[in-house]
């Protein structure tokens, strides 16, 4: 619960710093990035972890990491570079390039954060010594501090200033359910197919359908919603879809498939059927004329 929601923060947190005028890299690479290369850390050290207290290696892995990084908000940004939301002044083909140049560097710097992590532990690990595993009553106390600030999430989305909501406090509410819905999925089906991680595709081809939706609803002319609806609808996207979906665990899984054709297949493949439903989704709407292009929420 906590890590989940500190995974959000840290994401949305990263991506307000790195949205600035001129920048040269897309936000979201950032969070990405970081979210890679503590994975590979936890990945290269994950006996120790697990000796020490199993569910540590879990908060970091599957709930810190697997909420810092996104698919589907990566997938809907690469299919904005394909629509030009913002309509910038240029041609189809930088289009594609912009989409593909977004696909190719996550892609590239996923898999080398995650690899330059697993090296950093692998550098410190002679050093590692765990300490002696926690009693029952501080694992007790861990537990319940850990529901207590999942709790605290609810009192925070009122009490704090309403700009904050659409801003981080709405996406906190919904961090825990997306995260906790990812790793059933992956319990469950994860076993299914060796080769080919089936619970982390559902996961992420079923968070980028409902992002794909809940932008659809942000982006209607015929109805324009109201802020509470809007500050809804951004939560779910950022809190829910973005805790629901992974890069990190998405990478560090093609990194460790045995073959370099499960590899291709597991890789190519999640990533083809997340443009697909957005094209189904978001595309055929936009073509069709029923949604625009950009948002036409308002918070205010």
């Amino acid at each position: 619960m906590p890590f989940s929601v500190f995974g959000v923060l840290a994401r949305l947190g990263l991506s307000a710093l790195a949205t600035y005028s001129g920048q040269s890299i897309f936000p979201l690479a950032y969070a990405q990035a970081t979210g890679c290369l503590i994975m590979g850390f936890c990945l290269a050290l994950k006996e120790p972890f697990s000796r020490y207290y199993p569910p540590l290696y879990t908060a970091l892995t599957t709930g810190f990491c697997g909420s810092l990084t996104t698919f589907s908000g990566w997938q809907l940004d690469i299919f904005k570079s394909w629509l030009n939301v913002g309509n910038a002044p240029r041609s189809a083909l930088s289009d594609v390039m912009d989409g593909l140049c977004k696909t190719v560097f996550t892609f590239s710097i996923s898999l080398a954060s995650l690899l330059f992590g697993m090296h950093i532990a692998s550098e410190i690990s002679p050093y590692f010594r765990p300490a002696p595993a926690p009693g029952k009553s501080f694992q007790r106390f861990i537990s319940v501090l850990g529901v207590c600030t999942y709790a605290a999430t609810l009192p925070a989305y009122f009490l704090l200033p309403r700009d904050y909501r659409h801003r981080a406090t709405s996406a906190l509410l919904f961090s825990f359910p997306g995260t906790l819905t990812r790793y059933l999925l992956s319990t469950l089906l994860n076993t299914a197919l060796p080769a080919f991680p089936l619970g982390t595709y559902t996961a992420n081809a079923s968070g980028t359908a409902l992002l794909g939706t809940f932008h659809v609803l942000q982006s209607t002319t015929s109805r324009v919603l109201s802020p509470a609806s809007c500050t809804v609808l951004q939560g779910l996207g950022d809190g829910y879809c973005g805790c629901l979906t992974t890069v990190s665990t998405f990478a560090a899984e093609i990194a460790t498939l045995k073959t370099a054709a499960h590899k291709y297949r597991y890789a190519l493949g999640t990533w083809v059927t997340g443009q697909l439903i957005l094209v189904l989704i978001v595309g055929s709407l936009v073509w069709s004329g029923a949604v625009g292009k950009d948002q036409t929420c308002s918070f205010d």
